[in-house]
């Protein structure tokens, strides 16, 4: 009668506990929540100060008891003072960039490095971490988009369902499951075996939309989460990614045209932003027309010439290089010997951007809607308007998913910092996920447009943002830093902050 009243006497307390709770007891008995992970030296990274790991996880939360796994590969930096006072996760967009090497950018933040274990982790699909594929397949190298004729438009559109098909048949049954809410799971599982009840977060971009989606499924695991260069995680990924030809056409006329022209004694393009916008259409058509073949066999398009562009929007830092081969680029065939620009990225990268943003959010619209909108956004943002980068999401076979919805309710206060000119995520977009995310604070970086600010040489935010990550200090309300100069390519030494890199868009 006894171990009956106790047996009892348990089955009532167990019922009278929060379901959080309840599931972590259930958590406890599983076999992911056993594992630990192996801390070494980084063999396949340049990283000598980083450690690296690998842990198990699902390869479908929805169904963990399939003994379908996959592996995830992670990272960390270790404090200086040796005890860490909890842990930051880090992501630097893509989506699905790899992201092992991003804790060394807080190698020089000390009183970040010196209180947390700064954690780099390469999300499901990419880099170290299981692998999805689209076999190497760029629909984008196919056809120019600025060709509007109805054959070259019909092949682009051939080309984004191709892309589609490449890469449902290639990433097989992960590809299924390569989305934020699986993603979301992986880092609970690694919050878990770090021994943190709760995580601290920086993340940038896409990063963004990946930490929201962690705050809106495991609030209560959520210590102080940094959002830096926003994209508009309320909405869809096709509305974000519309977006671009309105940020980067913005970043390109009030910042790079008139910085090219400002420096015409270096770079020969134009004394004034539009003699230097003349400049890029002329050399852009005349590589349209008669592409030309570098030393080392790259072909050099129009489009190349666009992307090269396009990537340098991202960062101040990539003016100087950049506008120095849009000048070799602009010369007399003959002397076009200008190394070509890095605009392939990693497959699996760039697969599991295409998993991402295709399962995640429902996709409006078919051949017809997309041609429309290419001529809408690129009459009136012809540097990057023209592109439809997730055209193949029109063509996805998308599982059936519903993604909760991020509205900061239950959430701690989170941190938002975005430049005013960010080219990839623009900030109308980051003022209305403000607007709709409860209880976050927006830092506005004025007459700035690098996309990713914290830790990359802006003292006034690294100052809020380390005041907020490590001593807690949530501002009472939206504040403001100002932007950092220009570079000068004139100095005979550039110092510069490391450029945030990631091998997608977001």
């Amino acid at each position: 009668m006894r171990k009956a009243v106790l047996a009892m006497s348990a089955a009532a307390l167990v019922a009278t506990l929060p379901a959080v709770a309840q599931a972590q007891e259930q958590d406890r008995s599983t076999p992911w929540h056993a594992q630990s992970i192996t801390w070494a030296p980084c063999t396949d990274l340049p990283a000598p100060t980083l450690e690296c790991g690998t842990y198990r996880t699902p390869q479908d939360w929805r169904s963990p008891g399939n003994g379908k796994t996959i592996t995830i590969a992670v990272s960390r930096l270790k404090p200086q003072s040796g005890r860490a006072r909890g842990s930051v996760l880090t992501n630097p967009g893509g989506p699905g960039a790899p992201g092992r090497l991003l804790p060394l950018v807080y190698e020089s933040r000390a009183k970040l490095a010196d209180n947390f274990e700064i954690i780099g982790v390469d999300p499901r699909g990419t880099g170290a971490s299981t692998n999805v594929t689209c076999a190497n397949f760029d629909f984008l190298a196919v056809a120019d988009p600025r060709d509007r004729s109805r054959r070259n438009v019909e092949l682009i559109y051939d080309a984004a369902e191709l892309q589609a098909d490449t890469c449902r048949r290639n990433s097989g049954e992960l590809g299924r499951v390569l989305n934020t809410e699986q993603t979301v799971k992986d880092l609970d599982l690694l919050r878990r075996l770090l021994g943190r009840d709760k995580v601290n977060w920086i993340g940038y971009s896409g990063g963004t939309w990946l930490g929201a989606y962690y705050a809106t499924y495991f609030p209560e695991r959520v210590d102080k989460f940094v959002l830096d260069s926003n994209t508009d995680f309320t909405t869809t990924f096709q509305d974000v990614f519309d977006e671009f030809g309105r940020g980067f056409e913005r970043r390109f006329r009030v910042d790079f045209l008139p910085w090219v022209a400002k420096y015409d004694s270096l770079y020969h393009l134009g004394t004034t932003p539009e003699q230097v916008r003349r400049k890029y259409e002329e050399t852009r058509a005349e590589l349209a027309r008669n592409p030309v073949q570098l030393p080392d066999g790259t072909i050099v398009s129009g489009v190349t010439l666009d992307l090269l562009l396009v990537r340098a929007q991202y960062s101040k830092q990539n003016f100087p290089d950049a506008a120095k081969a849009f000048a070799e680029l602009s010369q007399a065939p003959t002397t076009r010997t200008a190394p070509a620009a890095d605009v392939r990225y990693p497959d699996a990268a760039n697969a599991t951007l295409y998993g991402i943003a295709c399962n995640d959010t429902k996709f409006k619209g078919g051949r017809e809607y997309l041609a429309r909108e290419a001529e809408r956004l690129g009459e009136r943002y012809p540097l990057i308007g023209y592109y439809q980068l997730l055209a193949p999401c029109a063509f996805w076979d998308r599982p059936s998913l519903d993604l909760k919805t991020p509205t900061g309710k239950g959430v701690p206060p989170i941190l938002m910092v975005q430049s005013v000119r960010d080219p990839a995520t623009p900030v109308e977009g980051a003022r209305r996920a403000h607007e709709k995310f409860a209880g976050s604070r927006l830092l506005t970086v004025t007459d700035e447009g690098d996309h990713g600010i914290y830790g990359f040489g802006n003292p006034c935010v690294d100052d809020i943002v380390e005041s907020f990550l490590v001593d807690g200090e949530v501002p009472a309300k939206d504040v403001t830093c100002p932007g950092t100069p220009l570079p000068d390519p004139t100095k005979p030494t550039l110092t510069t902050a490391p450029a945030l890199t990631t091998h997608n868009w977001l």
